[in-house]
């Protein structure tokens, strides 16, 4: 945001190390359309920022967790990491049992985009949010003149990260990483960001009791992964560190440098809520089909309250509900958003709290909230039928990605439905009741 985004989807938790990658995607699961929990909203104990309270239950942890520490040491050592550095943050690395119950736990339930956004753009971060845009204006206006990414989408990072601060997660980040890394799950991706870590310290930006974040490892106010740190993190006040910890010109030059390195364009914005034309073929909502604002409203796309479409060049349509639900007009800059973090839930959630922080309205359109959420299992048994009927829908994991949507998409048009890509248990149940292809 589940990168990226600082980010990515589950998504994961975390950030991601080159622009093209989401903050957050290689840190937690990935599913590309509807969205999970940020890392804000992951964090297993809440803290006061700058302060790690998780401990350990054992200092050795489980069998071969001191050899695999003392093995990355010598690692750390010929890459160039201070001695130093490593005898006194890695070598007293903890093994967190919470961090592998963390990584390996699925929700049983998908959660359907109005009820991720009645709590990601709920009415008192709004009202936090311009609060903390006021407050802190002359820094973040600071990093939007520097940057071209508007202080509002600035602020909106920041609420949905760690609610403005108040929940930067409790986890020391090497504890984490050490974790994840000797757990082996995602061991090559833990001991990369691993490194990524101890080279912060050793560059003295920060210091190890002060490096906390979530249970993944993305760190700090707008929750960084080690190597979006490294790559993106700026020193904004002029102190010779770069601590998007404690210092907020750090934090909104950060997440704002971040935004711009992965394709901000600082004269356009995220996109726009739309209506369809009647009879419009749904299977055009898709980021694969796009073209300028113009052309789409030639073709009959039009704002709720009928004012112009955005000057978008390069614009696609998203309905995170399918047919039933909003439509949005969307571009580059949502793409950056998706960079910070792979879920289009968080890329809506972010465009939608921006724009409300800055006084503009919310979503016109009324959600389907009738429709219930899939769980896990009945995904799954929908892939499974989509493939029995000759619809490809993928490896069936329970995950709705680009090869589910298409196969259901598939399918709908086979029984004369608008083909949106939304899974419902309508459809689940109309799928095992026909024969096999």
């Amino acid at each position: 945001m589940q990168a990226a985004a600082v980010v990515a989807g589950v998504s994961l938790a975390g950030c991601a190390s080159p622009p093209s990658s989401s903050v957050h995607a290689t840190a937690a699961a990935s599913s590309p359309s509807t969205a999970s929990p940020t890392p804000a909203a992951v964090h297993a104990v809440q803290a006061t920022p700058g302060t790690a309270t998780t401990r350990i239950e054992s200092d050795d942890g489980p069998a071969g967790f001191r050899q695999w520490r003392d093995t990355f040491s010598a690692r750390a050592l010929a890459a160039g990491i201070r001695p130093e550095t490593v005898g006194t943050a890695l070598a007293n690395a903890q093994w967190q049992p919470r961090v592998v119950e963390l990584d390996r736990s699925q929700p049983e339930f998908t959660r359907t985009p109005w009820a991720y956004l009645d709590s990601a753009v709920s009415a008192q971060r709004i009202a936090q949010g311009r609060a903390q845009l006021e407050q802190h204006r002359a820094t973040l206006e600071a990093a939007a003149r520097r940057y071209g990414v508007p202080a509002s989408i600035i602020t909106a990072i920041w609420g949905m990260e760690s609610n403005y601060g108040t929940n930067f997660g409790s986890f020391r980040a090497v504890d984490a990483l050490a974790t994840l890394a000797h757990e082996g799950r995602r061991r090559a991706w833990a001991e990369s960001e691993l490194l990524a870590a101890l080279r912060i310290l050793d560059q003295g930006d920060i210091a190890a009791e002060r490096m906390v974040g979530s249970w993944a490892g993305a760190m700090g106010h707008t929750q960084f992964l080690p190597s979006v740190f490294l790559a993106h993190a700026v020193d904004a006040d002029g102190d010779g560190h770069r601590d998007i910890w404690g210092s907020i010109p750090d934090v909104a030059a950060s997440t704002a440098n971040f935004l711009a390195r992965s394709g901000w364009q600082a004269a356009s914005t995220w996109g726009s809520e739309v209506v369809l034309p009647s009879g419009f073929d749904h299977g055009r909502a898709d980021p694969a089909v796009r073209q300028s604002a113009a052309r789409w409203e030639a073709e009959g796309l039009r704002a709720p309250e009928g004012q112009a479409l955005p000057a978008l060049a390069d614009a696609y349509i998203i309905t995170p509900a399918g047919a039933r639900g909003p439509a949005f007009l969307v571009g580059e800059n949502f793409r950056a958003i998706l960079r910070y973090n792979n879920s289009v839930s968080y890329a809506l959630a972010v465009g939608l709290l921006a724009r409300q922080i800055e006084g503009g309205s919310g979503v016109a359109t009324p959600w389907p909230r009738d429709l219930a959420p899939l769980s896990r299992a009945q995904l799954q048994a929908m892939q499974e039928a989509l493939n029995r009927k000759g619809f490809a829908a993928g490896t069936p994991d329970g995950v709705m990605g680009p090869a589910t949507r298409a196969g259901l998409r598939g399918f709908q048009r086979s029984i004369g439905l608008p083909p949106d890509g939304y899974p419902t248990l309508e459809l689940l149940q109309r799928l095992q009741a026909s024969p096999a292809s």
